[in-house]
C-alpha cells in the first residue's frame, strides 16, 4: 500500500522512484501496489495535481495498480487510455499484477474459498479463541510500579473501591480500528474483578468522571467516599479508543480531562491506590509515579480486558510484559527514544552548554524495554566467546539470569549493542535480541545470544550494507537502561 506522506516533494501514491525504480526494479517486488484510502484524489490537496484526472495519470504511471475507494481509475482510465495520456501497456501490467496475486491465492478456482459461514459460526469467539485472547492480553500488560508490594491483591481482601471512567466500559477496551469487534463481548474490569475476588469481598464502583469532562472543576464526593470505605482502591484511567491511532494526535500526553484531578483527590485519602492505565500511547504521568502505590499499563486489550487485568491484579498471572516504547516525563521531552544519536555535547550537569533540559532530567520516566514482575531477577557473569572477531564472524554472549525472588516468573532478557565509531554516526544503543525465559523461584539459567554480521552491519556513506572494523559495546539486561556491559573488537578479515 502506498502511504499518504510525501518524499522529496512527491506523494508516495504518485512517486515512480519509490514504487517502480526502488520497489520493483531494485528490490524485486512481485506483488501489486494499492493506494491508501482515497490517496489518489487526495494528491490534489498536496498541490501536485490540479484535478482527479491528473491524479490518475500520475498514480498509474508511478506504479499504483489499484485505486482504493477513490474511484479515479474507474471514472477516468478508459478515457485517458483513448486520449493517449496513459498507455494501454501500463494498464495491462497493473491488471496483470492484481490478477497474478488472485491466481496465487486460488481465487480463480474458488472466489469464495476464504468465506465459510460454518467456520465463522464455530470459530469466532469460541472458547479456545477467548482463552487465547485472555492469554495474549495478560502477556501484554506491563507492571510499571509496585511500591510496598501492594500487588498482587489478596483474594480475600475485604473491600475494593473501583473508580474511574474506564472501569466498567465495554467499548474503549477494543481500541482504535477494532472493526467488527463487539462491545457486547467485552469483559469489563469491574466484571473481571468480581470474578477474581472472593465472594465476601465488597466491591464499590464509582465512575468518578468522564474520560474528558468539559467542566474544569468536578465533584468527586462519591469517589472519595468509596475510597474512604475500602481497604484498597483500584483506579482505571486513560484514553478513549478514538484518542489514539490514525488521525488522533494529541498535543498533551497527560491524563485527559479531570482524571488526574480525580486521581489526586482519591490518593489524598491515604488508602493504597493501584492505577490501571488504559491507553494507546505513552502518557506523561510523573505525579502518578510519585504518588500511586502501584501502576499497571494495560493498553487496549480487547474482549478479555477485564479478566486479563484481574489475573494480574490478583496474581493469577505474574506480569512479564516490557515497554515497546519509552515513556517521557513531560510532553516537551519528546523525542525520548532509546536508540537516539549522540551529539557533540552530550548532556552534562557540569557543562551548561550541553544537550540537556535545564528543568528536567534527560532520562525517560520509564525506558524502552522496562517492565516489573512480582518477583525479582538478577544478572551476572556476562561472558563473550571472543574479544576479537572478523567482519564476517560471529560472537556468542552468555549471561546467568537468576530469579532472586520467592515467586516463579518470566523475564525478557534483552541484548543491545553500540558501534563506538562508525563512518556515519551510530545510535547510542540498538536492540539486537531478546529472549523470554521462565524461572522458578531461586532458579538460575544461562541465556545465550549470537551476534552475527547482519547484527553489526550498517549503511555507510555510499549506502552499502557493511560491517566496519572497530570497537563494539554490548549490553545485556532487564531493559535498555539497566544492564551488564562488555565489549569486543571487529577486525578486518
Amino acid at each position: 500500500m502506498s502511504s499518504f506522506n510525501e518524499i522529496a516533494g512527491v506523494p508516495s501514491t504518485g512517486n515512480r522512484m519509490l514504487l517502480t525504480d526502488i520497489l520493483r526494479h531494485e528490490w524485486g517486488f512481485k506483488g501489486f501496489v494499492v493506494s491508501d484510502w482515497t490517496s489518489i484524489p487526495e494528491m490534489r490537496e498536496h498541490g501536485i495535481v490540479a484535478n482527479d484526472e491528473e491524479a490518475g495519470i500520475l498514480a498509474v504511471n508511478a506504479g499504483t495498480d489499484m485505486d482504493m475507494v477513490g474511484g479515479v481509475y474507474l471514472r477516468f482510465l478508459p478515457t485517458l487510455v483513448r486520449q493517449g495520456k496513459v498507455s494501454e501497456k501500463t494498464v495491462d501490467e497493473a491488471v496483470r499484477r492484481v490478477l497474478r496475486i488472485k491466481f496465487q491465492l486460488g481465487l480463480f478456482e474458488n472466489p469464495y474459498r476464504y468465506c465459510n459461514a460454518e467456520k465463522e459460526r464455530t470459530l469466532i469467539y469460541n472458547t479456545a479463541n477467548r482463552t487465547a485472547a485472555r492469554e495474549m492480553a495478560r502477556r501484554s500488560i506491563v507492571l510499571l510500579k509496585n511500591g510496598k508490594n501492594v500487588l498482587p491483591l489478596k483474594k480475600d481482601v475485604r473491600s475494593i473501591a473501583l473508580i474511574g471512567p474506564l472501569a466498567d466500559d465495554r467499548a474503549n477496551p477494543l481500541g482504535p480500528w477494532a472493526q467488527v469487534g463487539r462491545p457486547s463481548d467485552v469483559v469489563t474490569v469491574l466484571e473481571g474483578i468480581k470474578s477474581a475476588a472472593a465472594p465476601s469481598c465488597k466491591i464499590t464502583y464509582v465512575r468518578g468522571c468522564e474520560v474528558i469532562d468539559s467542566l474544569p472543576q468536578k465533584d468527586f464526593t462519591k469517589a472519595i467516599a468509596a475510597a474512604k470505605g475500602a481497604d484498597v482502591v483500584v483506579m482505571v484511567l486513560g484514553e478513549s479508543l478514538n484518542m489514539s491511532g490514525e488521525a488522533a494526535s494529541r498535543s498533551n500526553l497527560d491524563l485527559p480531562g479531570c482524571q488526574e484531578g480525580l486521581l489526586k483527590a482519591v490518593c489524598a485519602i491515604g488508602k493504597p491506590v493501584v492505577l490501571v492505565l488504559m491507553n494507546g500511547r505513552p502518557l506523561t504521568i510523573p505525579w502518578a509515579q510519585d504518588n500511586c502505590d502501584a501502576i499497571v499499563e494495560s493498553w487496549f486489550l480487547g474482549v478479555q480486558s477485564g479478566n486479563a487485568i484481574a489475573d494480574v491484579l490478583f496474581g493469577d498471572y505474574n506480569p512479564s510484559g516490557k515497554l515497546p516504547v519509552s515513556f517521557p516525563r513531560f510532553v516537551g521531552q519528546l523525542p525520548v527514544y532509546y536508540n537516539s544519536k549522540s551529539t557533540g555535547r552530550p548532556g552534562s550537569v557540569s557543562n551548561h552548554y550541553s544537550s540537556k533540559y535545564i528543568d528536567a532530567s534527560n532520562t525517560p520516566l520509564y525506558p524502552f524495554g522496562y517492565g516489573l514482575s512480582y518477583t525479582t531477577f538478577s544478572y551476572k557473569d556476562l561472558a563473550l566467546s571472543s574479544k576479537k572477531i572478523a567482519t564476517d564472524g560471529t560472537v556468542t554472549l552468555a549471561v546467568n539470569v537468576t530469579n532472586s525472588g520467592n515467586r516463579d516468573g518470566e523475564e525478557v532478557v534483552q541484548l543491545y549493542i553500540r558501534d563506538e565509531v562508525g563512518s556515519v554516526t551510530r545510535p547510542v544503543k540498538e536492540l539486537r535480541g531478546f529472549k523470554k525465559v521462565a524461572l522458578k523461584a531461586g532458579e538460575t539459567k544461562k541465556v545465550e545470544f549470537a551476534l552475527e554480521p547482519n547484527d553489526l552491519a550498517m549503511y555507510n556513506r555510499e549506502m552499502k550494507w557493511v560491517v566496519e572494523p572497530g570497537s563494539f559495546k554490548v549490553f545485556v539486561g532487564t531493559n535498555s537502561a539497566e544492564n551488564l556491559a562488555d565489549e569486543f573488537e571487529v577486525i578486518q578479515k
